[in-house]
């Protein structure tokens, strides 16, 4: 494989901007598929899911490999409900490039920031794509705006449309100063006539603010067009390459996928513009066990170094996604997980479209492909040494909401276990726990919908029937005030007794610390020797788990041990662990603690004569309204909501607005709940644990 013509890029987006609908007319275009396949209908190909299809929404990321112009493309597409969010974070991780589509009415939305961010986290060069410039309402140049304004992109149209709305028939190459249209029954061929005559002004004026921007990032474009001689094409690519690879700039083109138009310069732009595994960057970076940087080559001849993004299982068995970094995988070889050391067999090795699979006996580095039979965790890195070397894990965000869930028939409860185990292996985000007070198993993940589609594919997949509880609020304990600590922990059993003496402070951490937890130690003089000092931080780090106000985990506290004592014969490890989790079940009361909720941050789309309607509710469900956007017809509204004000919001939201209205929430922070509102949580946990007593 010639990887200077290997492309790894993903689509993300907002929800209901397009990105299953353009994935599937990449597919038709590049030869993958034959007919194309609607997402409100039939299905599309990427989505493979029987809830996908029914739903009309995307679940889980789906990858797959098309051939363009000699050149390889492997394309993952990825979903753009916020309750899925690791899907397009484990994707993101690995690929080299990524198209950013964006609705060309609504622009930069909520999702929108959430994937500019998750980009920026793992150093994605990207491109933009106005889909549904057929839409009522659709404009170019305000979307573009939003990108510089809301995202701090510096992006620029590559493209200028010809029609707007109903009209749009084509779009006008500022490149290479030609209009391209799309004929044929599905948009296939390609048709380059001259730019229209009354579009030719404003064609030039574009292709000048384009060139000028382009030139803050070439020397030598600068100097022609000071010059005013003729740009070259290919130093137009070369530079736009070299920008995007760099993270600096955003070419913007323009389409409608459901109309089959723009599709194909966009995936030429993909092949000119997006860097090659050659160019990765700052992924191809691994950490040894001294915590020194090793840089990673695309080389088949260097040491194998690959990293488990995604784990499926299926009725064939485990699934692993694999990203190769470094070496290739030839079937049969053995590799080493780096978190484990445990010695894997790769038996089979597969390419993989959507949910088909077409073997392959080697992958080399810079290559997409899946594993069979492999037992690890998303995130681990694999080599063909030992140990080796360990990539950068993905970022996995908390639960904000769990429920209790339990089989209705006693011969479920195994595969009620299975099922559980399945997913809690194939999703990080979706976690499973049991409540000692009550005995119930209680499932958590990102949102309502996350976890009501788990509870669906436990019924179909797995034929078991469950009743599920209400949803319950993750809420958090935090230390208002500081409070010092004097503990001594002494006990006398027969031979050898316990002691130990802590002396510090518990205080809040600002709300800026990254980390919830803060330990800090301040011991001079030996009075506590430092082989006991990590029993202590453990001792505090188990009692922050379970707080003493309401059994909720503890957050924000910075933890301070100054002084203390030991005995030379009785102290020990665990005399140092009990005297910590002692100080902080009597200390932690002294704080003024407080609980605090999870705020979600909201955005709502409805028809502007709905707009007080909608706003009057949210506020009376505690909400804060932060912007509202006329767009034409559609109002946008911007605010944040405490989550236990949400359950059920989707009914109410469809009834105010005659079923119009849509909204996405994702978690923003965690703020302090009303006195009132925590009594009532408080007494309501004393409940449940006399229940579960009883």
């Amino acid at each position: 494989m010639d990887l200077t013509k290997l492309r790894n890029i993903g689509i993300s987006a907002h929800i209901d901007s397009g990105k299953t609908t353009l994935s599937e007319r990449i597919l038709f275009y590049a030869g993958r598929i034959h007919r194309m396949q609607e997402v409100r209908g039939e299905g599309a190909t990427m989505d493979h899911m029987e809830l996908e299809r029914e739903r009309g929404i995307t679940i889980t990321s789906a990858a797959t490999s098309v051939d363009w112009n000699g050149a390889t493309i492997n394309l993952i597409d990825t979903p753009g409900h916020v309750d899925f969010t690791v899907e397009v974070e484990r994707s993101l991780r690995v690929l080299d490039g990524a198209i950013l589509v964006l609705c060309a009415v609504g622009g930069v939305q909520a999702q929108s920031l959430t994937i500019d961010r998750q980009m920026r986290r793992y150093h994605v060069p990207r491109m933009a794509f106005i889909n549904k410039m057929d839409r009522a309402g659709a404009d170019p140049d305000s979307v573009v705006e939003q990108l510089r304004k809301k995202l701090g992109c510096d992006a620029v149209l590559m493209q200028l449309p010809i029609g707007r709305e109903s009209g749009f028939r084509g779009v006008v190459d500022l490149i290479t100063q030609t209009a391209l249209y799309f004929d044929g029954p599905n948009g296939e061929h390609v048709r380059r006539e001259p730019v229209p005559a009354e579009m030719a002004d404003q064609t030039a004026r574009a292709r000048q603010h384009m060139l000028e921007a382009l030139s803050m990032y070439s020397d030598e474009l600068m100097e022609l067009l000071l010059a005013e001689e003729e740009v070259p094409q290919g130093l137009v690519d070369e530079v736009i390459a070299a920008a995007v690879a760099q993270l600096e700039f955003t070419p913007v083109f323009l389409g409608s996928a459901f109309r089959n138009k723009g599709v194909q310069p966009l995936l030429d732009a993909v092949i000119r513009y997006l860097p090659s595994p050659l160019r990765v960057g700052a992924k191809a970076f691994a950490h040894d066990d001294p915590g020194r940087e090793i840089a990673l080559k695309p080389d088949p001849q260097e040491p194998t170094v690959a990293m488990a993004f995604k784990i499926v299982e299926d009725p064939f068995g485990a699934l692993t996604f694999m990203r190769i970094y470094q070496g290739k995988f030839t079937k049969g070889d053995t590799f080493f997980n780096q978190r484990t050391g445990r010695k894997e067999r790769f038996s089979r090795i597969v390419r993989m479209h959507a949910d088909q699979r077409e073997e392959v006996a080697e992958a080399i580095a810079g290559d997409i492909v899946a594993v069979l039979g492999v037992d690890c965790a998303s995130g681990d890195t694999y080599a063909s040494q030992y140990p080796y070397c360990t990539l950068q894990s993905i970022y996995v965000p908390e639960p904000v909401i769990q429920m209790a869930i339990a089989p209705l028939t006693r011969d479920g409860a195994d595969r009620l276990s299975k099922a559980l185990q399945r997913f809690r292996r194939e999703d990080p985000t979706f976690q499973v726990s049991g409540d000692l007070e009550t005995g119930e198993t209680l499932i958590a993940g990102m949102g309502e919908l996350h976890l009501e589609v788990y509870v669906q594919r436990i019924r179909r997949e797995f034929g078991v029937e469950v009743e599920v509880g209400r949803p319950k609020v993750n809420y958090r304990e935090a230390p208002t005030r500081a409070a010092e600590f004097n503990v001594r922990h002494r006990k006398q059993t027969g031979g050898s007794g316990q002691y130990a003496h802590i002396i510090g402070s518990l205080d809040v951490l600002p709300e800026e610390a990254e980390e919830p937890f803060l330990f800090e130690e301040r011991v001079t003089g030996g009075r506590i020797p430092k082989e006991y000092i990590p029993a202590v931080e453990k001792g505090f780090r188990k009692g922050i788990l379970k707080g003493p106000v309401a059994g909720y985990p503890v957050v924000g506290l910075h933890v301070t041990l100054d002084d203390g004592s030991y005995h030379e014969v009785d102290s020990s490890e665990m005399a140092f662990q009990i005297c910590a989790l002692t100080a902080m079940r009597e200390t932690f009361s002294k704080t003024g603690p407080a609980l605090l909720e999870p705020v979600m941050k909201i955005e709502i789309e409805c028809p502007s004569q709905f707009q007080g309607t909608v706003v009057g509710n949210l506020t009376s469900r505690r909400g804060v309204i932060s912007a509202t956007e006329v767009l034409g017809p559609i109002t946008r509204i911007e605010g944040e909501v405490p989550l236990s004000e949400t359950f059920g919001y989707s009914t109410d939201l469809r009834s105010m607005t005659q079923g119009q209205g849509t909204f996405t929430l994702e978690f923003a922070r965690y703020k302090r709940l009303p006195t009132s509102l925590a009594e009532e949580v408080i007494a309501q946990r004393k409940r449940t644990a006399l229940a579960g007593a009883v």
